[in-house]
């Protein structure tokens, strides 16, 4: 696999943001915890969207909360916020 070098620069950039000047372990850790953190905020956003497209599809809140695993009160809220998903 290859990469470019805006690619590795964009990388190297993100690592730096989490390290915080920590060496080591230290910092190698926050730099997980930091990129994972990221990673989790943009996967609740899709969720999110995701959420609102199948409840306007037909789906249930019942079925959107069993297989989202949230409950229906979570649910509830995500439907009723106000982002809204492009179709």
């Amino acid at each position: 696999m290859s990469y470019t070098d805006a690619e590795v620069s964009a990388a190297n950039s993100a690592m730096e943001k989490y390290r915080g000047g920590e060496e080591g372990e230290a910092g190698a850790a926050l730099v997980v915890v930091g990129l994972s953190a990221e990673r989790a905020a943009k996967e609740a956003e899709i969720l999110d969207d995701m959420i609102r497209v199948a409840h306007r599809s037909g789906a249930s809140i019942r079925q959107l909360a069993e297989v989202s695993g949230l409950g229906r009160k979570a649910v509830t809220a995500v439907i009723s916020s106000d982002a809204r998903v492009q179709d």
